[in-house]
């Protein structure tokens, strides 16, 4: 019997869509990860299953769609603020035991599995408690003091403990789940790097995707020096999309370009997110998909790929035959994000169904429609001139709430109507365009910044 193939997923913490070079990033420096995609396949619809860490990662960790864990938002939550319309639902803390996660399903199938890095879908079980044989999880969001052996947020650390797990376990099939903080905020780099990218949008961040690809391109080596190369299949993902707005004390982060708005929101730059698959001779190489997938669909999708029985009554689903070259699940998508965020995105509902997009905002009556093969920006709302395609996806996705138990918003009786209107309707920051913006609106999104934090901003990492 063959053995079934190892695998080294990795997962960022907030890169954007268009954060590296093969995805049309030209002043970011990513040449490993550019080589990644030229012998894999990318994808340009690759989604998150919510537009915020925890939500995302606890639903890419259980096949469960967020809405039906009841876990949202990202843990421990934002509190309530005058500012809202509507109260948060209360989340669960943590993925209980009685919900199977990605490590024991793995370990089902005969592997060993290795989290190196961020988990954050709560501390009590944690990641030991849910299955994972090997454990190195330091304080989430670690940053580092940039050195010659180091980076701002421990990427040679983590990938030093990956490729000592992948080296300890060489003989038996692995999991190893490598979960970077890179490039979450607060963030920084080595200044020689800084220096060398002085003429990015920002270079700092510019910097910290130079360290993050260096860390892979570590990574893949070790790969290639232990043979092992052939028989591995590599993920290279985010959790959700960049940074839209600024936010402590960077005055800029990225920008989700040509994307509406980043993480927090809804709209797609918040929840598509880069995806590179290799798998040398079974994933067909230098590939360009805009199949929608969802990051639901690891568990069954790569369960699959190893030759083990795909589970039942998850809300994900395999697209493994897509991988290999034939045709990927055609479905829609759903997303229910009940909470405001410090990005200023707002409660709110989406459904794709193939071009179309239907968001629904929680805190007025309110939607919006999008053809996203005409308006990749989401800059025209066709609602009005569609109410047929609006009446049937807003029913689709209501009859997928209920059917799914979501928690629903409740009117916030302590809700302040000029602080809702000076954050969320006088300045619209989801059509803040940080590319092409002049010194008066970046201006402008600082003055809303510091409005954003004088009333809620609790200090919180998310």
């Amino acid at each position: 019997m063959n053995r079934p193939p190892n695998i080294v997923f990795i997962i960022c913490d907030d890169l954007g869509i268009n954060d590296l070079g093969c995805y049309g990033r030209a002043e970011h420096h990513t040449p490993h990860l550019d080589a990644l995609a030229r012998q894999g396949t990318r994808f340009t619809s690759a989604y998150a299953s919510q537009a915020i860490c925890s939500a995302s990662r606890a639903g890419l960790l259980t096949g469960l769609n967020p809405a039906r864990l009841h876990l949202t938002t990202y843990l421990p939550g934002r509190p309530d603020a005058p500012s809202q319309r509507v109260l948060h639902p209360e989340i669960m803390m943590h993925v209980p035991l009685s919900i199977k996660t990605w490590p024991r399903y793995f370990q089902d199938a005969g592997y060993v599995t290795g989290l190196i890095g961020k988990w954050h879908i709560g501390s009590s079980p944690g990641p030991a408690e849910h299955g994972f044989d090997y454990v190195y999880h330091p304080a989430e969001g670690k940053e580092t003091t940039p050195s010659d052996t180091e980076g701002g947020k421990a990427e040679y650390e983590l990938t030093r403990e990956t490729i000592r797990f992948i080296e300890e376990n060489r003989d038996k099939p692995f999991v190893a789940y490598l979960g970077h903080y890179t490039p979450h905020i607060p963030y920084t780099a080595r200044q020689r790097l800084i220096d060398k990218n002085q003429d990015a949008f920002e270079p700092v961040y510019a910097a910290l995707m130079e360290t993050l690809d260096d860390t892979v391109g570590m990574l893949l080596a070790k790969l290639d020096e232990l043979d092992m190369t052939d028989n591995t299949i590599v993920v290279f993902t985010s959790d959700n999309g960049g940074l839209h707005v600024p936010e402590l004390q960077h005055k800029r982060v990225t920008h989700n370009t040509p994307y509406r708005a980043g993480k927090g929101y809804v709209y797609e730059g918040g929840q598509r997110v880069p995806l590179i698959v290799r798998w040398p001779g079974q994933v067909p190489a230098g590939r360009t998909t805009d199949a929608p997938v969802n990051n639901i669909d690891w568990i069954p999708t790569l369960l699959e790929l190893a030759g083990t029985r795909v589970p039942t009554g998850l809300d994900g689903v395999s697209f493994a035959q897509g991988l290999r070259g034939g045709d990927f699940p055609n479905r829609p998508l759903y997303w229910h994000f009940p909470h405001y965020t410090n990005q200023g995105g707002r409660p709110s509902g989406a459904m794709r169904d193939g071009d179309w997009l239907l968001v629904e905002l929680y805190d007025e009556e309110r939607i919006e429609l999008y053809n996203l093969a005409e308006d990749t920006g989401e800059a025209h709302d066709l609602a009005a001139d569609h109410p047929k395609q609006v009446s049937a996806m807003q029913a689709d996705l209501d009859a997928w709430r209920r059917a799914t138990g979501v928690q629903y918003n409740s009117t916030n009786p302590n809700c302040d109507e000029n602080l809702f209107h000076a954050l969320y309707v006088d300045f619209d920051p989801s059509t803040f365009d940080p590319v092409t913006a002049d010194g008066d609106e970046w201006a402008r999104v600082q003055e809303w910044r510091k409005g954003m934090d004088d009333v809620c901003y609790k200090g919180r990492r998310w």
